[in-house]
This record gives C-alpha cells, sequence and structure tokens, in this order.
C-alpha cells in the first residue's frame, strides 16, 4: 500500500491510504461451494446447459475454499450435466459429483502437472465398449479381439493436454467411459470438461499432487 500525506490550511495532516494497482482489496475474496471435499485444491465446475464456469478453488485453515484460479469459460457434454446413477455410455451428458483427478496424458509433453504423464501415440486408445474387460481403461492397439470400440487418444488439439477424471473407476458395464478435463476446441464435449489451453495448463500445474474435481 502507498500513504500519501496531503498538508491542510490549518496544519492538519491528512493520511491517504491508496490501493496499489493489481492488489486484490480483502473483501475481493471469493468463496467456492465445495461440499465434502478432503484435498486442499479443488477444482470446481459449475454449469449452465452444456457452458461452465470452472474455477481452482484452495481450503483454508477454516474449512472453506477461496478461489485461487479463474474464473474460466469452460464447456461440458452437448445435453449437459446428469446424476452419476444416470449416466449412460454415449448419451453426451457429464455426470455430476465430486471425482479424483488421475494422471494426465496428452500429444504433448507434460506442461508441469506433478504425477505421472503419458504422452500418446497412434496406438493409444481409451477403451469403451462396455462388454471388454478392458473398459474405461487406457491400452495400446491392435485390439486383437479384446475390444471392439476405443477412442483414439492422439487426437489434436483437445487431448494435447488431458487429465482423467475418475469417474467410473469401477468400470461398470454401461455407466460411462473415458471423462476428461482437456483442451476446449470452441464447441460443447461429448461428456468431458473442457477449457482453454493456457486455463488447463495453469490448473494442471497448481493442482499439485492430489486435487479434486467437483462438477454441479
Amino acid at each position: 500500500m502507498r500513504r500519501l500525506t496531503v498538508a491542510l490550511t490549518m496544519g492538519v495532516a491528512l493520511v491517504l491510504t491508496i490501493a496499489s494497482p493489481g492488489l486484490p482489496r480483502a473483501d475481493a475474496a471469493v468463496r467456492c461451494d465445495i461440499r465434502g471435499a478432503s484435498a486442499s485444491r479443488v477444482i470446481d465446475v459449475t454449469h449452465s446447459g452444456s457452458y461452465a464456469t470452472v474455477r481452482g478453488c484452495q481450503r483454508q485453515a477454516d474449512g472453506s475454499y477461496l478461489q485461487a484460479l479463474g474464473p474460466y469459460s469452460g464447456r461440458v457434454g452437448y445435453n449437459g450435466v446428469i446424476s452419476a446413477a444416470a449416466k449412460r455410455e454415449g448419451d453426451g451428458r457429464t455426470p455430476a459429483g465430486l471425482y479424483w483427478l488421475r494422471n494426465g496424458f496428452g500429444a504433448l509433453a507434460n506442461p508441469g502437472l506433478p504425477r505421472p504423464w503419458t504422452v500418446v501415440t497412434a496406438n493409444h486408445v481409451w477403451v469403451d465398449d462396455s462388454r471388454s474387460r478392458y473398459y474405461n481403461t487406457m491400452q495400446l492397439e491392435p485390439a486383437g479381439g479384446r475390444w471392439t470400440s476405443a477412442e483414439e487418444l492422439l487426437n489434436r488439439p483437445a487431448y494435447d493436454y488431458a487429465q482423467a477424471i475418475a469417474y467410473n473407476d469401477a468400470r461398470t458395464p454401461y455407466a460411462g467411459s473415458a471423462i476428461f478435463l482437456h483442451v476446449g476446441t470452441g464447441g460443447a464435449t461429448a461428456g468431458c470438461v473442457s477449457v482453454p489451453a493456457t486455463a488447463l495448463v495453469a490448473l494442471l500445474r497448481w493442482q499439485g499432487s492430489y486435487a479434486q474435481i467437483e462438477i454441479s
């Protein structure tokens, strides 16, 4: 803060406090409505249709969460958000809920996520065949009869950078697969959460070794 002393005619000095440009006001902190999270850092996703607001939220000493990054404009499934219990494979909806964020992958090198990262090739896929024992996992082609359907992960620019969201870790058939946090391409997703590349890199670098995402 800068202090400016103004001399008055009666010999009394008036001290004015002027906020330095660029410094946030103490009352400008934005609270995040995070419930039930155990991680100190949570990516908060709130949607309206297929559009979303995405923020990085940091837990405080009193257990509340304050915005640390963002807000960023994002997108979710082209059919919006639905409860995890009602989510189905191929429905174009993003599952609501609180999930852990897993390892990252992408066509490009790790931009700073402090956990394992896979640089994908044309052989990397994510299996979305509900009848396969490899359902909702990353695998390498050729399939060799192990699955009949899988999403190619060398998908630019959407998967230049991406991170798996731990939805359907139990790999329940037909409950939905391949739910990622990835680079936005301007449109709605097929069920993932997307943000612009610069925002995603910032979130990946910020979240640390353990983080969660809450979608609502």
